[in-house]
This record gives structure tokens, sequence and C-alpha cells, in this order.
């Protein structure tokens, strides 16, 4: 399968995916994303990687879409026609996570540096 084509495919198994998680399980104060899914070039398996952020352990969450990825693969199929129904596997993708921390650490930074004095009326900043 063409490159190009696989990566259409790969987007289009995405949002599929992630609809469907997200209208039929209860997250319960937690964010679960489908960040992105690699569906093999012969279509038999794909790798679904999740972003968790909230209450729930991102181990609870990949069990729960394991448990479940049967009902998962059907209703996606239904959607998405392919020569081959793929076999989803769900991993951990703590990116988001990452993120925030990281969002979070600049912004208690930014709190934390001191101001930099107002410039005299009539000077231009040298950095502009």
């Amino acid at each position: 399968m063409p490159a190009r084509r696989l990566d259409k495919v790969n987007e289009l198994m995405k949002r599929e995916i992630s609809s469907y998680v997200q209208k039929e399980f209860d997250w319960s104060g937690t964010i679960v994303s489908i960040l992105d899914v690699e569906i093999t070039e012969d279509l038999k398996e794909g790798r679904v990687w999740v972003g968790v952020v909230g209450r729930m352990h991102p181990t609870q969450v990949i069990e729960k879409l394991s448990k479940h990825r049967g009902e998962i693969q059907r209703a996606v199929s239904r959607r998405v026609i392919l020569r081959n129904t793929p076999k989803l596997t769900f991993r951990h993708d703590d990116s988001a996570r990452r993120g925030v921390e990281l969002v979070n650490l600049l912004d208690d930074i930014d709190k934390n540096l001191p101001k930099a004095p107002p410039l005299p009326e009539g000077e231009c900043d040298p950095e502009i």
C-alpha cells in the first residue's frame, strides 16, 4: 500500500476510534485522547496511541480499551471499509501529560522571574 494511502487510513482510523471512544465510554474526570494510529501495511494490525490526563491512571484506561477492543474494532469497521479489519492494540502515550507539566513549569517560571523595570518615556526597547 502506498505510504500516502496508509497515512489517510491512519488518520481516518484515528478519527473514528476517537469518536467512538468519546461517545461510548465514561471516563469520569479524565480526558482520553487518541493521539495517533499506526496501521501496518497489510492492514492486519494497528497500534493506537492514547493520551490520558485526569483522575484515572493510564493503565486503567488502556485496560478498559483493551477489554473492549472487539467492540471498538466492530464499530470502526462499519464506518471504515478496509480489506482487513486491523487488530488494535492500545498503548499509552504520555506526551499530553508532559505537555501539561511543561506549560505549568513555564507558568511557574514566569510568575517567579523578576519583572524588568519600565523604560523611560521616549526610549525604545533594543530587542524590538
